[in-house]
This record gives structure tokens, sequence and C-alpha cells, in this order.
């Protein structure tokens, strides 16, 4: 089992930015490659960002591609995500995903989620 914890998430204004984190406990976190996926009330969950299980690869969403970045801390069982330029449709829940692949759909482990609320 592992569990994931997001923090970070808040109210900003359009144009500012944020960094999201995501404390996993549990097994081993180097074993998994990590995601970042959205949600919108009434809409389908989303990919955001992705992560390998050394960093060495990262994987975005063509609609943030160039405003977000992600990152992984393996000694403090962290991962990250650093997101500028935010817009008002960037509102959502984000949530935090450890996987044993990179399909980035629906299976895995998940956190709860933080809010992101961003003004217009």
């Amino acid at each position: 089992q592992l569990q994931l914890v997001e923090s970070g998430g808040g109210l900003v204004q359009a144009g500012e930015s944020l960094r999201l984190s995501c404390a996993a406990s549990g097994r081993a976190f180097s074993s998994y490659a990590m995601g970042w996926f959205r949600q919108v009330p009434g809409k389908e969950r989303e990919f955001v960002a992705g992560i390998s299980y050394s960093a060495g690869n990262t994987y975005y969403a063509d609609f943030v591609k160039g405003r977000v970045t992600t990152s992984r801390d393996n000694a403090k069982n962290t991962v990250y995500l650093q997101m500028n330029s935010l817009k008002p449709e960037d509102t959502a829940v984000y949530y935090c995903n450890a996987r044993t692949d990179y399909l980035w759909n629906g299976s895995g482990y998940w956190g709860k989620g933080t809010l992101v609320t961003v003004s217009s």
C-alpha cells in the first residue's frame, strides 16, 4: 500500500504561480512512476503531468506544456508540481497518483486531492 497526501493548493490570481506537493508513505516510493491529474466537477479526471521512477523522464499534457514542471525527491518521498502562468481554466482539484506503468489512466494509488482556484 502507498498513501499519498497532496498539499499546496489554494486561491491565486491569473498569471500567478503555485507549487503542489505530494508526500508518500508506505511502500518504496522510488518504485513508482508518479502522476498529477486534475478534475473539475462534472468532467472526467484528466492527466496533467507525470514523472518516471528515477525522474529521468517527464510527461506533460499539451494544455500545460511550458507552464508546468513536475519533479520528485525520492529521498523525501515527495513529488512536486510547479505551475506557472496559471489560468482560470486551471481551476480544479489536483490529484497525485502513483503507478507502475506509464499509461496515465485511472489505475494506481491516489491521494484525496488539493483544490486549486484561479481567479480572473
